[in-house]
């Protein structure tokens, strides 16, 4: 005979006053959290009261019910209620929906409370997409459903985002096959097709990071921070139909341009615009490039301008300038550092007289009928002008002044290293380099060639500004000369020649050592005499400060430590090589050279594209540990080398070319810097 399952009873539900409900003390919850007692209150008052209330008699000593009734479930409930009445919003005597648990009942007031704020589960991710989205779909807008549920616009604009992914990966992710941070992930395109294409490729790897699908989503993009976008400008790039994606749930610094053929496009029309408006001023040819290779300016003569002086308006626009600044700096002098506001007012302070001191240069209308200038998009998005060279064969012949020309045409070259450029070039093709998937392979020799056109780069930076490193190096080569070879007919067989880099990674004419040459370069020419009898009086009238500074700079041109490949039958053999190596790095050592300090950084195009899977895992290992090559080992290599570049970014790896012995022996005196010169 089969056994009857007895039947439960539930709680009868009715309608009490608020005036006779008090809050229980058997409550569990005792920490705020969640949405507040006033946001609760709100949408009571919008929406009405969703959940009943669990309550119990209370009882007098005799055990019998008093008529009020104690609330041990839904105290927030309460509390809000309570906060309408205390507003006149509600009256004392209105009707309550309960659920009334019998007296005496063997379930303790605590188990009810623990029981309602511990059994129920929180809204799933895509529950609450789905109807964001429908109450989308009916005509609310976002910031109407942000305040329908007390959240921030953001927030609902990040769940309505997940209306961009593919329903398959949102069945997926219902389904438990993938985590909410990778489905955020692939909100940042709206390409279902390359979704689910990116979703095959990463459910079959290791590596499933949000990360690893973000780049993949963004691998034919260009990031909003490029020079080129930061050139022509979002806007303008979305008004020639261009497309941004953005992140909703990460930091994406802008976003990514979907339209890297309209992005270059304008780049190009606006550096073409930019060269018309350069031509109107009347130089005799223009030449536009996005970018320039280094030392692009080598076999050119440049003509001189002379400055434009400060108008009475820009003068007394300085001289404001300048007081205000050095009232500020004289109220805060004891402080430690400058209030935010202030330090901003004193930044946009020194950028206004910068701008008012760098004053432009004018030019003979006559020296401009035969030179011309250079336009290209410098590597902080601006644009780049260079005025003022000519070419050889539109110089005027003066053969009665050939010794002073000789001498002019030496001083040019010198200056022209400093020059901006943008990519590296040579007049050799580049080095077809297999792929070669094992084992520590030796750097291909472009490769070393370039990475040591970098090293001698910084090496030329920190020179100049070591004037007694300079000194003593210049000291060295003399005695080596005088002593251990036969001197030169000339009455000073000294001299520098300079030593072009034509190979090098497009990063490098961008970099810091780069800029400072250009700089300490500008400086200098900028007060050079017109001719050599003015130039040797003007050397001799300089403070023995700025006589070894300049040494020092001249010199830098002359820096050679660069790698290079002899042929067995070439001038130069590969032992003399490897000696100016050596030199070099001595040279390195003695002036502490970090080129980390400098600027240099490993990415796919200077390094890690060009060289094996082993050594790229070398070099993830050895800045970022074993856990980071297991992350990476699996994928193949030139997404291991765009893995990497992201890992190695900030962490001060170094290869081995670069390096700088740190045992090697150190000069322990003072030097004068080009700080205390320019102090000076």
């Amino acid at each position: 005979m089969a056994t009857a399952i007895p039947k439960i009873s539930l709680s009868s539900s009715r309608d009490i006053p608020f005036n006779r409900l008090v809050l229980s003390q058997s409550n569990v919850r005792r920490v705020k959290s969640g949405l507040s007692i006033e946001e609760l209150a709100r949408d009571i008052e919008r929406r009405g009261l969703l959940q009943s209330l669990n309550v119990r008699p209370m009882l007098d000593g005799e055990g019998a019910e008093t008529g009020t009734y104690e609330v041990p479930a839904g105290g927030r409930r309460f509390r809000a209620l309570e906060l309408l009445v205390k507003q006149k919003k509600l009256a004392k005597t209105a009707p309550v929906p309960c659920v009334v648990r019998e007296a005496g009942s063997a379930i303790l007031a605590e188990e009810d409370s623990l029981a309602e704020n511990v059994q129920r589960l929180a809204l799933h991710p895509l529950d609450q997409f789905r109807a964001f989205r429908d109450m989308l779909e009916k005509g609310m807008s976002e910031e109407e459903i942000a305040a329908a549920f007390f959240v921030a616009p953001a927030v609902v604009k990040q769940r309505l985002r997940l209306m961009t992914v593919s329903d398959r990966l949102l069945e997926i992710y219902e389904q438990d096959g993938m985590r909410l941070e990778q489905l955020m992930a692939f909100s940042i395109s709206d390409d279902h097709v390359r979704q689910e294409q990116v979703w095959e490729i990463v459910s079959q790897s290791h590596n499933r990071e949000p990360y690893v699908i973000r780049r993949m989503l963004t691998e034919k993009t260009v990031r909003a921070s490029d020079a080129r976008a930061r050139f022509v400008g979002l806007d303008a790039y979305v008004t020639a139909g261009g497309h941004i994606m953005r992140d909703l749930f990460e930091a994406d610094d802008g976003g990514w341009l979907q339209d890297p053929a309209i992005l270059d496009r304008l780049v190009m029309e606006k550096l073409h615009a930019a060269a018309e408006d350069i031509r109107a001023e009347g130089w005799k040819w223009v030449e536009t490039a996005l970018s320039l290779p280094w030392g692009h300016t080598r076999q050119f003569a440049e003509i001189d301008g002379t400055e434009v002086s400060l108008s009475d308006e820009e003068a007394a626009r300085l001289e404001v300038l300048r007081a205000e600044q050095e009232t500020i700096e004289a109220e805060y002098a004891q402080a430690d550092e400058y209030p935010d506001e202030v330090d901003a007012r004193l930044g946009g302070i020194e950028q206004a007289i910068l701008v008012l001191e760098e004053r432009p240069l004018a030019f003979d209308p006559a020296d401009m009928a035969r030179a011309g200038a250079f336009v290209s998009l410098a590597s902080d998005g601006t644009l780049q002008v260079e005025r003022g060279f000519v070419l050889p064969e539109d110089m005027p012949t003066e053969p009665e002044e050939t010794d002073h020309a000789a001498y002019n045409g030496r001083d040019e070259r010198l200056a022209d290293d400093g020059g901006d450029g943008g990519r590296g070039g040579d007049s050799t093709s580049p080095d077809v380099e297999p792929e070669e998937e094992d084992g520590i392979k030796p750097l291909p020799d472009r490769l070393l060639t370039e990475l040591t056109a970098w090293r001698t780069l910084a090496l030329r930076d920190a020179f100049a500004s070591n004037p007694h490193i300079a000194l003593t190096e210049f000291l060295h080569t003399l005695v080596r000369d005088v002593y251990w070879q036969t001197p030169g007919a000339d009455c000073l067989e000294a001299y520098v020649r300079e030593i072009p880099l034509p190979v090098h990674s497009p990063d490098m004419p961008g970099s810091v050592p780069a800029h400072a040459l250009r700089q300490r370069n500008e400086g200098w020419k900028h007060d050079l005499p017109e001719d050599e009898d003015a130039l040797w009086r003007w050397i001799a009238g300089l403070d023995d400060t700025s006589r070894i500074a300049l040494l020092a700079h001249c010199l830098s041109f002359g820096v050679n430590a660069l790698y290079e490949r002899m042929p067995s039958y070439g001038a130069v053999s590969q032992r003399s090589v490897t000696e100016r190596l050596k030199r070099a790095d001595r040279l390195a050592s003695a002036l502490s050279l970090d080129l980390v300090e400098a600027g240099w950084q490993p990415t796919v195009e200077n390094y890690l594209g060009r060289v094996t899977k082993t050594r790229i895992l070398q070099a993830v290992r050895e800045a970022r540990g074993d856990e980071a090559v297991e992350r990476i080992a699996h994928l193949k290599k030139p997404d291991m080398a765009r893995e990497a570049e992201r890992l190695l970014d900030g962490s001060g790896w170094l290869s081995e070319t670069l390096r700088t012995a740190g045992g090697a022996e150190q000069v322990p005196v003072e030097t004068a810097t080009m700080d205390a010169i320019a102090a000076e």
